[in-house]
């Protein structure tokens, strides 16, 4: 018996550690991956978005067709999701803090 507390001394540590390091780092890998459900989620999410684009956007065209001074908002209807024709002759945003009175 007293032979086995030096060996499981010796065993705990170099094999338990990195066990329990390694079954936590998978675990970990396991939780940070999206799921079937979840990418279903937002490729439905997305096309919902896009058809809220285009009825803002036919909205927009009414309105404007109705009304000689209302502006649009700068987005075009895009065919492609990564390009902004507009994006050149934006004005910069500019932005404005307001101070806390104490």
């Amino acid at each position: 018996m007293n032979d086995l507390i030096p060996i499981v001394g010796i065993v705990v540590p170099v094999l338990g550690l990195p066990w329990l390091i390694f079954h936590y780092i998978t675990q970990w890998k396991k939780g940070a991956s999206i799921t079937v459900e979840d990418e279903n989620l937002l490729d439905e999410l997305h096309m919902l978005a896009r058809r809220l684009e285009d009825r803002m956007n036919t909205i927009e065209r009414i309105v404007a067709a109705d009304s000689p001074s209302f502006r649009p908002s700068l987005r075009d209807d895009r065919d492609d999701d990564l390009e902004l024709s507009r994006s050149q002759t934006r004005e910069p945003m500019t932005t404005r803090t307001r101070r806390r009175d104490h």
